[in-house]
């Protein structure tokens, strides 16, 4: 009977022993105050870069948490049936840089569809829900495969703990986290049967790991965890051919020496005001190979090329919180990076280079053509880094010279939001990579990437849109007609008239733009059977179409100008219900393209009819009316300032931000193309101005100048009535009759 108690009390010790702390230590900060005394450098066990993977084996025992007191687990890979198979099935250490077309083995249809068990992730009602395994010391045929733990690899757990997103019991969890220290790769001395055998061990392994996730930050020049496994792997410097795209998630490797910093510093070290008034116009902080591989493509010098600091006896110096120029000048490290608006990030993206960079806010330069960029499916590095291939190396400096001070500073700024929101800490990265796996796993509740990242200036403060909920807009709701007006009355009028009488209409909000006129009398406006209401604007502008008046009250808006006076009753009954399956985007009948003009290296705005379109326009077209919430609070100000001292380009505007929050394109509906005013004289008419296009292309460059890149997305999708063109079709069977004409 004792005997059963006792085994009970085991057993429910093991059971629980995730909820408290991995292993029976004193107080991790207590340990880390005791540590700290003894740092003589702020490399971390497991922080070793490819160019010199020595630096972290002189620290290798500094920060570990150690596992003497962990409960012991004996495996023997004699145990695991058809062990061959499984090595050939599950793991594969021959994960290197890709060579030629090879693509190592990749399991390349491995997806969350395939290689992931869905059915475990609905008990939390659309949470995720993790489990971190028990913390052993695991003997494989009597060999102890890991005495320690390294510090990040124990912050992650307890980050992981610590999170919403942990669960104590297995059987609630949707993703199962191994406790086996994988983070450096460098230092691994076990074979991968051993490996094996204690992952192939776990209780929930099961189908080659599926449901599990693998963490490497530091797989520096050892062999990595191979893509066969179903496993997920989340690790830095993933390279393209080995890549399982939607599945695999690309870290970033943090750097102990700004994490962990001792204020180790040279008197010898360049001040930062000998730095700032130089004549390099960015830092390579990779050493001697960033060097060589300049120098094999460009004369150019302009750039500070940092290594290592090395004694006069030609060993290396423990100090590694300086670098060295080739000319033997010491700088303070990273410190030396702040004095430069550019630093270069070359290949290695396993190393903790870019986070270095990132920290202190100089903009990455990215040369990097078989890596993924970390977390590169949710974070847009086009807003806050310059990327480049290698061929491109010889143009280097041409290409940062023609960089311009705004966006420098918009990039600079959206260096920073991203570092201090997803990278800045243990902490930090862990809960980015939960946040993306829940975004994996819960797709319909994922955010956008333009969520993930802001419009530059505004970063996370976005106001949700409620564009998604319920996915169909209630047809009952109808819409509100916003028709911006200035004096040409007659042609207002018959637009009111025309659109009255849709079906779906609510109410006509008209904006009167002219300050100089009053609007015509309330007894000569046209008498129908829909509410009007007139607002006076203070100022001429054009984004006062825009306003997110209180008087709109129902989702859908139709912008509407007050010459297009040729739509038919159906285009517009139509244009509405192809929005409402489509809430989240401008659904309308004018369209424009942008194209790339290598002759001028500019976009073009272009109006010729073709089958692609990129944008349209708000003169006749739908939208969720969050998006007038949007451009007044959230539009950058310099595009808004922009449009209303040109008055023109609102309509386009108001295309980058859609484009930019969504990812998505617009939607045209009809064939329609033709809107010009049949009444109206050619000077009463913004478009007939012969400099009007050239306008509207300097609007383009202008915006993308502004928000750091180019968020308009081509299509070559137009919606139509089913039965519209078809012939023989009884009219009583065509819900559209009269789309009318092009």
């Amino acid at each position: 009977m004792l005997l059963l108690i006792v085994g009970a009390v085991l057993a429910y010790l093991l059971y629980f022993l995730p909820s408290y702390p991995p292993v029976n230590l004193i107080s991790y900060h207590k340990y880390q105050q005791q540590q700290k005394a003894s740092r003589q450098s702020a490399i971390l066990s497991s922080s070793s870069s490819v160019e010199d993977a020595t630096v972290a084996n002189h620290f290798q025992d500094l920060q570990l948490v150690p596992l003497e007191s962990a409960p012991v687990r004996h495996v023997s890979k004699g145990d695991l049936q058809n062990r061959q198979e499984l090595l050939d099935n599950e793991l594969e250490w021959a994960l290197r840089a890709p060579r030629g077309g090879e693509r190592g083995g990749t399991r390349s249809k491995c997806s969350m569809f395939t290689c992931f068990d869905i059915h475990r992730c609905g008990a939390h009602n659309g949470t995720l829900s993790v489990y971190i395994y028990p913390i052993y010391q695991w003997m494989v045929d009597g060999q102890l495969v890991q005495q320690s733990l390294s510090q990040e690899f124990y912050q992650f757990l307890m980050s992981i703990k610590k999170s919403p997103y942990y669960v104590p019991n297995p059987n609630d969890a949707c993703i199962f986290v191994p406790t086996i220290d994988l983070l450096n790769l460098n230092k691994l001395t076990v074979s991968s049967e051993d490996v094996l055998a204690v992952l192939s061990s776990l209780e929930f392994w099961g189908n080659a790991g599926r449901n599990h996730v693998l963490l490497t930050m530091f797989p520096g020049n050892s062999p990595l965890l191979s893509l066969k496994t179903n496993a997920i792997i989340a690790s830095a410097g993933l390279f393209v051919e080995n890549y399982r795209l939607g599945f695999h998630v690309p870290v970033i490797s943090p750097s102990p020496l700004v994490l962990n910093r001792a204020s180790n510093t040279s008197k010898n070290a360049i001040g930062e005001n000998q730095v700032r008034n130089s004549h390099w116009i960015a830092v390579a902080p990779q050493g001697a190979f960033t060097f060589d591989l300049l120098s094999s493509n460009s004369n150019d010098y302009s750039i500070l090329f940092l290594d290592y600091c090395h004694n006069k006896d030609g060993t290396k110096m423990r100090n590694y919180s300086v670098r060295c120029s080739k000319y033997h000048q010491m700088y303070q490290y990273p410190d030396v990076l702040k004095e430069f608006d550019f630093c270069l990030v070359i290949r290695d993206l396993a190393s903790p280079v870019l986070w270095e960079v990132m920290s202190v806010g100089c903009i990455p330069v990215i040369v990097a053509d078989h890596q993924r960029l970390p977390f590169d499916e949710v974070i847009d590095w086009r807003r806050s880094s310059v990327q480049l291939y290698e061929h491109q190396m010889h143009q280097l400096s041409s290409i940062i010279n023609s960089i311009s001070e705004s966006r420098r500073r918009r990039l600079k700024k959206q260096v920073k939001f991203i570092f201090d929101k997803y990278f800045s800490s243990m902490n930090q990265i862990t809960m980015t990579l939960l946040t993306t796996l829940k975004d994996k796993v819960f797709s319909h509740y994922a955010m956008s990437i333009h969520e993930w990242n802001g419009i530059e200036g505004h970063g996370s403060s976005y106001v949700q849109p409620p564009l998604f909920n319920p996915i169909i807009a209630p047809r009952d709701s109808g819409f509100t007609a916003v028709i911006l007006a200035y004096e040409r009355v007659p042609s207002l009028f018959t637009v009111i008239q025309r659109v009255s009488q849709v079906p779906s209409l609510v109410k006509i909000l008209v904006i009167w733009n002219n300050q100089l006129k009053d609007p015509p009398s309330l007894d000569s406006w046209p008498k129908v059977g829909i509410p009007v209401k007139i607002i006076r604007t203070k100022e001429n502008k054009m984004s006062n179409r825009f306003i997110p008046y209180d008087e709109i009250e129902t989702e859908a808006v139709f912008a509407v100008d007050d010459d297009i006076v040729m739509l038919t009753v159906d285009e517009m009954e139509f244009g509405f219900e192809t929005w409402r399956e489509y809430p989240d985007r401008i659904v309308g009948f004018p369209s424009r393209s942008h194209v790339w003009d290598n002759s001028t290296r500019r976009w073009k705005y272009e109006s010729e009819w073709t089958s692609e379109i990129s944008m349209v326009l708000t003169g006749a077209a739908f939208y969720h009316k969050f998006w007038h919430y949007a451009y007044t609070n959230e539009l950058p100000r310099d595009i808004r300032d922009w449009v209303d001292a040109k008055m023109n380009c609102e309509d386009i505007a108001m295309n980058f931000l859609v484009s930019a929050r969504t990812g998505k394109s617009p939607i045209k509906v009809t064939p329609r193309k033709k809107f010009k005013c049949p009444t109206c004289s050619n000077n009463e008419m913004l478009s007939a101005d012969s400099g009007h296009m050239v306008e509207r292309t300097e609007c383009i460059n202008r915006f993308t100048e502004i928000m750091g890149f180019m968020p308009l997305i081509p299509t070559e999708f137009r919606a139509d009535p089913v039965l519209f063109k078809v012939d023989g079709v009884p009219g009583k069977l065509k819900r559209y009759h009269d789309m009318g004409t092009l």
